[in-house]
């Protein structure tokens, strides 16, 4: 009884603070990280061989450095440079940025599975560059690149318990803050254990649902 009354008082509220820290940089990081990823994408497959490069290098840098080593960056090495990020700006950033150059990838791979048929029948209707990746190739790389991208952002939602190391106390770091005062370990990591497995439980759940809405009859195995 008094292990319940420990856990309702002095650990649930102050883990629900830190969820809602954790949300806060969770849905940005997953938004900016998939539009990143998509417009990188597409610079290498369809840009031209001076932004193709600098996609390519964009993404080599950040999928090379260590997550953790880039928030340090953003966050401690940037004030030297005059710049100051608060915590939740630095981590989104970081967050953001990384997740782009995995999602690149993903985008980049759906893009290449197009028949090239299509590139050339839109050409011939006299399509742009930029109107035929965004009316006829995008949509459908995207729904082939949605499973890989669905993954990316389940992982962020678990490394984005790495923000606690540069001072943003979110579900995490509230977690060792508590388990530090009360040498409760174990109790209080299975609990945020299981937070991070229902949100990542919800997320799986939205993802499918929006995976099922974009799917088009007759082209689950992506024929076309």
């Amino acid at each position: 009884m008094e292990e319940l009354l420990f856990i309702q008082q002095d650990v649930l509220p102050p883990l629900f603070r830190g969820l809602l820290v954790s949300i806060k940089l969770i849905v940005p990081s997953a938004l900016l990280g998939l539009i990143i990823g998509i417009i990188i994408g597409i610079l290498r497959v369809f840009g031209n061989i001076v932004a193709a490069r600098m996609a390519d290098t964009y993404v080599v840098i950040f999928r090379g450095f260590p997550l953790v080593v880039q928030l340090f960056i953003w966050y401690f090495g940037l004030p030297h440079l005059g710049i100051y990020l608060d915590p939740i700006s630095a981590s989104v950033i970081g967050f953001s940025l990384c997740s782009g150059a995995y999602h690149s990838e993903y985008i980049r791979g759906a893009l290449l599975s197009i028949k090239r048929g299509q590139l050339l029948a839109a050409q011939s209707l006299g399509f742009s560059t930029v109107k035929m990746v965004f009316s006829v190739i995008l949509p459908q790389a995207f729904r082939r690149a949605l499973p890989g991208c669905g993954n990316e952002i389940i992982y962020l939602i678990k490394y984005s318990s790495l923000a606690y190391m540069i001072t943003c106390i979110e579900l995490t770091g509230e977690a060792k803050i508590i388990a530090s005062e009360t040498f409760k370990y174990t109790e209080i990591f299975l609990i945020v254990g299981a937070y991070y497995l229902v949100l990542t439980s919800v997320a799986s759940w939205l993802l499918q649902r929006f995976e099922d809405r974009l799917r088009l009859p007759g082209f689950d195995h992506y024929s076309v």
